[in-house]
């Protein structure tokens, strides 16, 4: 089974891979259909607030709601992206970490919306979840104890919110994880030790060679004149430009939901050095193959992707439009749905059958009945042996 059939099984490409066509077609659905809802929320708030008293027609509609575009959702979303990003830099996570949590935010408005459930408030809460899914878990407590004007419910309260959207898959397979070994591979070509696989009639000094004569990674620098000039461009290459790339364009535009990790990471190469990602990839796939062809248009448009990322230190201008986003936001936000710590309260009452912290009469019949019906059942060991 290769790499490819194994990332094949994963719910990440069975349940989070699109095309760009898909993608529209999902955001602009889930828009719409929050846009609905808030409207509905909305009317039936004003009406709430109307009743008993001499109000016209006109003061329990909702016509007058001017709801956030597919646009404006997905500016707000990749802000708070950067944010949770921030804040995991703030707790001293590592990347995978904050990788995970930037994903576990862009998985769930695809099908949620910022009118529905703000990122502000559901940024900490996949941040804490990530520590948890990527092994990195910290306490509760210590966690809260970070983050300023923030209480455990705040934290807990949207985690089942979050789950639900996630489909209850919380696996993330990052392209950075590829990254050290074509970093070792490629060390160890420049220093001639390179073990060929089978089938292969290049030999580590030939390797070694054919690395030197490279053309530089940028226009006007020179070329490497020996193998001790190989190892400063392959670190500056993957250490430097990739890794860079992968922690932020790759995590903050689509990348993740258009392409397998691999395409993402030698998109990330290719965009660092070109002449070395080129090299690399022809011992992989012989030109004689076909694949480099078919392989070189999917980097392509990974790259465009990858290019068209917003900054992670976002300018005046694209503040004031985030600022007028959110003061948008305010005036469509589902009003049934802002209290999400009362709502989670809520559930657990109800889940537990208590009214006002009293236990329902229905509750508790139903829950005498299900203990009178399992004692008259046989037990796990099956009926007694006749004698």
């Amino acid at each position: 089974m290769t790499e490819d059939d194994i990332y094949r099984t994963s719910t990440q490409y069975k349940l989070w891979s699109y095309t760009l066509e898909t993608l529209a077609s999902l955001r602009a659905s889930t828009n719409s259909r929050a846009a609905a809802r808030v409207k509905d929320a909305i009317r039936r708030v004003r009406a709430e607030k109307a009743r008993g008293k001499d109000a016209s027609q006109q003061d329990v509609t909702s016509s007058d709601v001017d709801c956030l575009t597919v646009d404006e959702e997905q500016k707000l979303v990749g802000f708070y992206c950067i944010k949770a990003m921030d804040l995991g830099e703030f707790c001293d996570f590592p990347t995978n970490v904050k990788a995970t949590a930037v994903q576990y935010l862009k998985r769930f408005y695809l099908s949620n919306s910022p009118m529905t459930y703000h990122p502000k408030q559901m940024m900490p809460s996949a941040l804490y979840l990530s520590t948890k899914t990527e092994s990195n878990y910290t306490s509760l407590p210590k966690f809260v104890a970070k983050l300023p004007k923030t209480t455990a419910e705040d934290v807990i309260a949207p985690e089942f919110l979050l789950t639900q959207g996630l489909r209850f898959t919380f696996d993330v397979r990052h392209p950075q994880r590829g990254l050290e070994g074509i970093y070792m591979e490629l060390v160890a070509m420049s220093t001639g030790t390179h073990q060929s696989p089978p089938g292969s009639n290049a030999s580590p000094n030939s390797l070694q060679q054919d690395m030197i004569q490279l053309e530089p990674a940028a226009t006007g620098a020179s070329k490497a004149k020996s193998p001790s000039d190989l190892l400063p461009r392959i670190e500056k290459a993957l250490h430097g430009q990739v890794k860079d790339i992968l922690r932020t364009s790759a995590l903050l535009t689509d990348a993740y939901f258009l392409f397998t990790p691999a395409q993402i990471l030698l998109s990330a190469f290719l965009m660092a050095d070109e002449p070395l990602a080129r090299f690399y990839l022809s011992l992989k796939f012989p030109a004689s193959s076909g694949v480099p062809s078919k392989l070189m248009a999917t980097l392509r448009a990974c790259i465009a992707i990858l290019t068209s990322s917003p900054s992670v230190k976002p300018g005046q201008i694209e503040l004031e439009e985030l600022r007028r986003i959110d003061k948008k936001l305010y005036k469509c936000r589902n009003p049934e749905k802002m209290d999400l710590v009362g709502i989670n309260k809520a559930q657990k009452r109800d889940g537990d059958g208590k009214s006002d912290g009293v236990l329902d009469e229905k509750i508790i019949k139903k829950r005498k009945l299900e203990r009178e019906s399992e004692l008259k059942e046989d037990d796990m060991f099956g009926p007694s042996i006749s004698k």
